[in-house]
């Protein structure tokens, strides 16, 4: 049987989330809605077949993530959520969070966080994978020399919510 999970929109100032939850009301995804194709392939690779349905996610995320977009920055902390992936892509994601809101930290940073200097590229592409957008905070990596590159939702969005959370660019 394929996993089922729960997909709801949410309005936010930089454009409509997706958030995908499980039976349990664990976020499992968030990502845009203009990237949804791609938020789609990622979960295939995580959880193999699957299927999304329309359905509202729980009121507790819905608050959370609202909060956050007006300015309650540490409401992110508050949302539960699961991944699938490799156990290097979970060690990775399960890291993001120590990246405190208002700062930032290089990709390669991020390695040497992890005791593994070495692993800057693996980094970077796990990062790439990360299911869960703003709340596993993938926007808080930059460049070894400061500067904002790639991010899945788009550089415009990366730069807004550095800005939203304090970081100036």
């Amino acid at each position: 049987m394929p996993e089922s999970f729960d997909l709801d929109r949410l309005p936010t100032p930089i454009g409509t989330a997706l958030l995908v939850t499980d039976a349990d009301g664990l976020l499992r995804a968030l990502d845009w809605e203009d990237y949804e194709p791609r938020m789609r392939r990622l979960l295939r690779l995580q959880y193999g077949a699957m299927a999304l349905k329309d359905a509202r996610a729980p009121r507790e995320l819905r608050a959370a993530l609202t909060g956050y977009f007006k300015g309650d920055i540490d409401r992110l902390a508050g949302i539960e959520w699961r991944v699938g992936g490799t156990p290097f892509q979970q060690k990775v994601w399960h890291a993001l969070p120590g990246i405190p809101a208002g700062t930032t930290l290089s990709y390669g940073g991020l390695a040497a966080r992890l005791e593994m200097p070495r692993a800057v590229r693996a980094v970077g592409h796990a990062n790439g994978s990360n299911p869960i957008s703003v709340v596993l905070p993938c926007h808080r990596l930059i460049g070894s020399s400061g500067s904002l590159v790639k991010y899945g939702g788009g550089l415009e969005r990366k730069r807004w919510l550095l800005r939203h959370e304090g970081v100036e660019i």
